[in-house]
């Protein structure tokens, strides 16, 4: 239990990480709300790898290039599962802003991100 509160502090902490980036992107770039998060996952799934490997899960045994592949194996999976999840909540509701779009779809992200990091990258 105390993991996955731990994991879900790292996941708080990686979703203002995707949260900010978003922002900023969309503030101070031509980008639009979908490039614009293609660039935030990116940035949220570095942060979430640090502080997942150091205070959820602790280093695998596996060496950090192999752990680091793993990792971004499973967080490219569960990222495209939260961006298509965000782009239909923006096809499906227009006006729906892009933060209320990444909360929904970065909470069911997590859920799948939690399996896989623990079973897939991570020692037990």
């Amino acid at each position: 239990m105390v993991r996955l509160g731990r994991f879900v502090l790292a996941g708080g902490i990686g979703f203002v990480a995707d949260a900010a980036a978003l922002w900023l992107l969309l503030s101070v770039t031509p980008l639009g709300p979908l490039a614009a998060r293609v660039l935030s996952i990116g940035f949220a799934l570095t942060v979430t790898w640090q502080i997942n490997r150091h205070l959820t899960f602790a280093p695998s045994s596996r060496g950090i290039a192999q752990e680091g592949a793993r990792y971004g194996g499973v967080g490219v999976a569960t990222s495209i599962v939260n961006y298509l999840i965000y782009c239909a909540l923006l096809f499906a509701l227009p006006s729906l802003a892009p933060l209320a779009a990444l909360t929904v779809a970065s909470l069911v992200a997590m859920a799948l991100s939690f399996v896989g990091y623990s079973r897939l990258v991570f020692d037990r």
